[in-house]
């Protein structure tokens, strides 16, 4: 998936956020959470900039105990019912996403199945469940999963992105 954020979409991101981002060269800012200090984060997001020898977008949340970050977003949803946005990246099947919530929460699910996505969820046990059900939202945004090709002998794997 090529995507690189966008003006309208750090526009989308702060309207569902409820906040303005500050600017600092090609990153965007948005600080959120309540007044009170309980919780609070700071978002980054960082469009189409070097990340080893390749470019991506670069999500970073900072709170008042943690530092997460997720190299290579390649999209994101926003849920203006449950008040979040949810950032995801995908690689050879295994989805990681980061979820900041409107109020200044934050989950990460990381390495996650995409299978997981799609299946019967009252068949996974409790501790599996949220994180499929959690990144769901995103299936509409991924690329689709390479078909096996069919070849005289039969069915060939499909390779592997």
């Amino acid at each position: 998936m090529s995507f690189t954020f966008k003006p309208s979409d750090i526009k989308k991101i702060g309207k569902l956020l409820g906040v303005v981002p500050r600017v600092s060269g090609s990153m965007q800012r948005f600080e959120i959470g309540e007044k009170n200090g309980m919780h609070t984060l700071a978002l980054e997001v960082y469009p189409n900039i070097r990340i080893g020898t390749k470019r991506g977008n670069l999500i970073s949340v900072y709170t008042g105990t943690a530092h997460l970050q997720m190299h290579f977003c390649s999209g994101y949803v926003i849920s203006e019912m449950l008040g979040e946005v949810t950032f995801v990246g995908e690689k050879e099947g295994r989805l990681s996403g980061l979820i900041v919530e409107k109020q200044g929460g934050c989950s990460l699910y990381a390495n996650v199945d995409r299978s997981l996505l799609s299946g019967d969820f009252t068949q996974l046990g409790p501790e599996v469940m949220l994180s499929g059900i959690a990144l769901s939202l995103t299936d509409a945004i991924l690329e689709e999963p390479e078909r096996p090709k069919k070849t005289k002998a039969g069915v060939k794997k499909a390779s592997l992105r």
